[in-house]
């Protein structure tokens, strides 16, 4: 296994320039989230096929990314990973940019129906009997230097990559599904360029809300949100989900209103306390009409019965086409089509368009609706 270690940005460009004809790459990183809102680069890792060498880049190191920018924006170069939901997050927050086109090999598996979120070391050893190492799967990445052991690990995992990818490639074409896989890749990448904030909607028992309580809930989150990216820690860390959602139900309106909040945190009030209370008052100012409208409330019987007959039908397809039936829709997604053929107004997530869109939810609609 060789590999070898990038710690300036003159030998970033070097890599990259002798792999100028490279047609695909596999990507990966190392990163902690451990104490900080946004995921810290510890390291990332590039294999050219051709080559046999994985090239571990520092970016505790390296200051100037210009070729990896290059490169991630090169249609040319296919650029293959592994499950690289969080990895999206690294390359936005480091690079400002995502790769494309993107082939993720645990999807790949799913489309092939070898299972639904498999692993790398799992997949790895179905297509090609070798075996990954997992010792430093919990390794402090940030600590410098770095082991050899460390650099061994994060080595294989792009190096067994790029086989990986050609036999699922192969198989996908095969079977007409390639571009599936594709259209999902690029959904999952402009998805993490809009970095949005979550929506309050997956804070329980947020749908209870009058529209007044709810618009309070927002700002308040709003704020959380504001404030977990600036001082680069994680939400909870700020305000938690039940706390947000205190403070939309009780609308204090002075500093010692927070007494009667339950475990509401001393810490916050005396540090935030004045500007969560002037977040709530401009909230509570806001003219009627101007109002988010309510969360949907919980399915009710015939919808359920709806999203039963929606999971049976997904089932049956999913086998058909010889895929996972996780990878067809999310859960969420499954409620919201089950919303809307109950007549309920729904808005239409990005990923209802393409393939699924066409080969799935048209199906689906017409069959049910």
């Amino acid at each position: 296994m060789n590999w070898k270690l990038i710690e300036s940005a003159a030998e970033l460009e070097g890599a990259i320039a002798q792999n100028g004809d490279a047609v695909a790459v596999a990507v990966d990183t190392e990163f902690m989230r451990r104490r900080t809102f946004y995921p810290q680069a510890s390291l990332l890792q590039l294999h050219f096929p051709e080559t046999g060498l994985a090239w571990l880049i520092d970016p505790l190191r390296v200051e100037d990314f210009s070729p990896l920018i290059d490169l991630f924006r090169k249609r040319s170069v296919m650029k293959i990973l592994h499950a690289p939901g969080e990895d999206l997050e690294v390359f936005q927050r480091l690079l400002g940019v995502q790769p494309q086109p993107l082939f993720d090999t645990q999807r790949a598996a799913a489309f092939l129906d070898m299972g639904h979120g498999l692993s790398y070391s799992a997949l790895v050893m179905a297509v090609s009997g070798q075996e990954v190492s997992k010792e430093e799967t919990r390794s402090d990445w940030l600590a410098r230097p770095l082991t050899n052991s460390q650099q061994k690990y994060a080595a294989q995992d792009v190096l067994f990559l790029p086989s990986v990818y050609q036999q699922l490639r192969e198989q996908l074409a095969a079977a007409g599904k390639l571009q599936w896989l594709l259209e999902d890749g690029a959904q999952a990448a402009q998805t993490a360029a809009l970095d949005e904030v979550p929506s309050v909607s997956r804070i329980k028992m947020a749908w209870k809300l009058d529209r007044r309580q709810l618009a309070v809930l927002m700002a308040v989150c709003n704020w959380r949100e504001q404030r977990a990216r600036v001082t680069d820690k994680p939400r909870g860390w700020i305000l938690s989900d039940q706390h947000c959602l205190q403070l939309a139900q009780q609308n204090p309106s002075r500093l010692q209103d927070f007494q009667h909040l339950e475990d509401f945190p001393a810490s916050v009030v005396s540090k935030q306390g004045k500007v969560l209370l002037q977040v709530i008052a401009q909230t509570l100012a806001v003219e009627e009409q101007d109002l988010p409208i309510r969360l949907p409330a919980p399915l009710d019987p015939k919808q359920r019965a709806l999203l039963k007959q929606l999971k049976t039908r997904m089932r049956q397809m999913a086998k058909q086409w010889g895929v996972a039936p996780e990878i067809l829709l999310p859960a969420r997604d499954c409620e919201l089509l089950a919303r809307k053929l109950g007549g309920e107004p729904v808005r239409e997530p990005s990923l209802w368009s393409g393939w699924r869109g066409e080969r799935l939810l048209q199906p689906l609609l017409e069959q049910l609706g």
